[in-house]
């Protein structure tokens, strides 16, 4: 067929099928412009098409924007030193604790004040004197008073735990004496958290750094001072923190310290155990759910619906220093996916820390920035990437 012939009769047919789609009532308007193609040419494509294209290349340009960032070590956010302070006092094995919009930094080895810190302006100011060393605790607020527990008093390695609770009032900037902690239940760097109106002391060793670690899980009713003892975690750890979430309370991290072996540092716990407050019963996360980078005396919080464990310290390096770096490494665990992240590592490795989450930021202060003491003072924050 000559090519006037083809295109005579594709112009036909156009027609003829404009002529159908009009009468069905379909799309084809009686004023749309009739589509030829020359005999020369392989392919002319009506303007409709060539902005229908257009959209949709600017809709995929737009959601590759509007997607999520990775979930890795740079997507996350980061952690920014907020700008020196000499009032901020050098420390480790400390609390750290927001009671309103004030955070408290309580105690630590040696003679450790409390300091007050304003988020607002930046300002720290010191506050009332601890009635005793106290160390190796996880402080917690409650009913807008900060208790402390499960502590430590004296030096290394068979520091001795403390007999009772503390309880610190900001309002008035007075401690005062809370409940004894039974003598056979006694124990120094354990795991705390408030639920529902009741002090959880979680695990913990006996003696020090020496021996006695234990599974140990205690409630404290703060109304009435009455302890009541509960079902003890799968293993025992101390120098971790405890933290709740979604009705449940985690223990990652820590350690069973055992100087006495030999083996302060060495002796890690890989597993996560979960404390199901309404059964009375503990579980271990599958070992694919294991902390990625073993430690203790790491922070750890609940943020945005994650546990994430921050800093530490451990044997790794051991070989090479007397005393090697503390960790740097943030890792947080999806509960629902049971799975862990890797998030931007601290400005300032650290240990002997704890860790305040508020206004969608976690904040941290002074710590060891290696194993043993090399205590110091900075502040850092992590700031989420917008």
């Amino acid at each position: 067929m000559s090519g006037t012939l083809r295109q005579t009769a594709q112009n036909k047919a156009i027609a003829m099928n404009r002529m159908r789609l009009t009468r069905s009532g379909g799309p084809v308007a009686q004023s749309a412009p009739e589509l030829t193609r020359p005999a020369h040419a392989t392919c002319v494509w009506h303007p409709a098409y060539y902005r229908a294209l257009r959209a949709a290349f600017a809709g995929l340009v737009l959601g590759l924007f509007l997607l999520p960032p990775a979930d890795n070590a740079h997507g996350q956010g980061t952690w920014e030193l907020l700008p020196s302070d000499d009032m901020l006092m050098q420390r480790h094995e400390h609390g750290y604790v927001a009671v309103g919009d004030r955070f408290f930094l309580i105690g630590g080895r040696g003679e450790r004040p409390v300091q007050e810190y304003d988020p607002a302006t930046g300002t720290w100011h010191m506050r009332a004197p601890l009635p005793m060393e106290m160390h190796h605790f996880q402080a917690v607020a409650y009913d807008g008073r900060i208790y402390v527990m499960g502590a430590f008093t004296g030096g290394f390695p068979d520091e001795t735990p403390i007999g009772h609770v503390y309880i610190y009032d900001p309002e008035e900037d007075a401690w005062a004496q809370g409940p004894e902690i039974p003598q056979s239940r006694r124990r120094g760097a354990a795991g705390v958290a408030a639920y529902q109106d009741q002090l959880y002391l979680v695990s913990g060793i006996q003696n020090g750094h020496m021996d006695g670690h234990v599974p140990w899980l205690d409630a404290l009713d703060p109304a009435t001072g009455e302890w009541r003892s509960l079902a003890d975690a799968p293993r025992p750890r101390d120098h971790f923190q405890a933290v709740v979430l979604d009705g449940k309370l985690y223990a990652a991290a820590g350690r069973r310290s055992s100087y006495a072996t030999g083996e302060a540092l060495q002796l890690t716990v890989a597993e996560v155990d979960v404390y199901d407050f309404a059964a009375d019963t503990w579980s271990t996360l599958p070992p694919g759910a294991n902390i990625p980078t073993q430690r203790a005396g790491a922070a750890a919080v609940n943020f945005d619906g994650k546990l994430v464990v921050m800093g530490g310290e451990s044997a790794v390096g051991l070989g090479e220093s007397s005393w090697p770096p503390a960790h740097d490494e943030v890792e947080a665990l999806d509960p629902a996916a049971m799975e862990w992240a890797t998030w931007a590592p601290l400005a300032v490795g650290r240990h002997g820390i704890q860790a305040i989450v508020h206004e969608g930021r976690i904040f941290v202060a002074s710590g060891s920035r290696t194993v043993g003491s090399a205590e110091i003072n900075s502040h850092e924050v992590y700031v989420q990437s917008r």
